[in-house]
């Protein structure tokens, strides 16, 4: 599979056993997954998540007999089939909006272990500075796959941009404008290449993660900024459903909402990503 940046390890207690995990996309039989020995691999964003588990890595792992292995990948999709087929054994990157939508349109079977932390979706510009100076007829970008462009476009909704039609869930599409007063256009992308269109377009609603490790610093940078209270995208620890009583998984789950890793979250990030335990 594409895009995997890098695997960092954390040494495990005296003692543990391991065992081969085959390569992302091999085939690997599921039922391997039983097997709870060896180094628990886990896939990730490399910002804010890989930085996250490589703190507990670095720090918390040891003491806590855990092996953990972190493996990169800087899109939304190969995480999760990646965990399905067990070429790693949980992935840390995704809401549950785009955990329900991905397991319902590819027949997958992956569930949240614990809640960590949340990313704020943003509005940024390089063309101005507020989001009532965008002109007439601006464009747009938002990210193209049906979660994140919904959750976009009730940014965009909430700061009074536009209007959505009454009721929209978490598939609205520009076709669910019911008023446009800026006459706005979307460009729709990848939700990894908003950050990039920012000189091609008047503005992008940028994803968290992909703010922050392009540059932008969310709680300063954002024309317009997604509100934490009663927020349902935080991002979590997910395993392929079966796997939540792995000994190695509830380790980590509770290393990932230990006070250690809510101080680094907030030292670290400064409002960007906020705890959510």
């Amino acid at each position: 599979m594409r895009n995997t940046a890098k695997i960092t390890t954390a040494v495990a207690a005296a003692g543990a056993l391991t065992f081969a995990l085959s390569a992302c996309g091999s085939g690997k039989d599921s039922s391997s997954a039983s097997d709870y020995s060896g180094p628990l691999v886990v896939a990730a964003s490399p910002t804010p998540h890989a930085e996250i588990l490589d703190y507990v890595k670095d720090h918390l792992a040891k003491k806590a007999g855990l092996d953990l292995e972190v493996k990169e990948f800087t899109d939304y999709v190969t995480p999760n089939t990646a965990t399905e087929d067990g070429s790693v054994g949980a992935n840390y990157f995704q809401n549950k909006p785009y955990l329900d939508d991905f397991n319902k349109k590819n027949g997958t079977h992956i569930v949240s272990v614990v809640t960590v932390h949340l990313e704020p979706l943003g509005l940024y510009s390089h063309k101005v500075k507020s989001a009532d100076a965008l002109k007439s007829g601006a464009t747009v970008a938002v990210p193209n796959d049906s979660v994140n462009e919904a959750r976009a476009l009730k940014l965009l909704a909430a700061n009074g941009l536009i209007t959505l039609k009454a009721g929209v869930g978490n598939e609205a599409t520009p076709a669910d404008i019911t008023e446009n007063p800026k006459k706005l256009t979307f460009k729709e992308l990848e939700a990894a290449q908003t950050p990039r269109s920012l000189d091609d377009v008047d503005a992008a609603v940028i994803n968290g993660n992909y703010a922050i490790s392009s540059g932008l610093k969310p709680a300063k940078d954002a024309l317009v900024l997604e509100s934490a209270t009663n927020n349902p995208y935080g991002n979590f620890l997910a395993v392929k459903k079966g796997n939540e009583k792995d000994p190695r998984v509830k380790k980590l789950a509770k290393l990932l909402t230990s006070p250690e890793v809510k101080k680094f979250i907030e030292d670290k990030y400064a409002g960007s990503v906020i705890p959510s335990f």
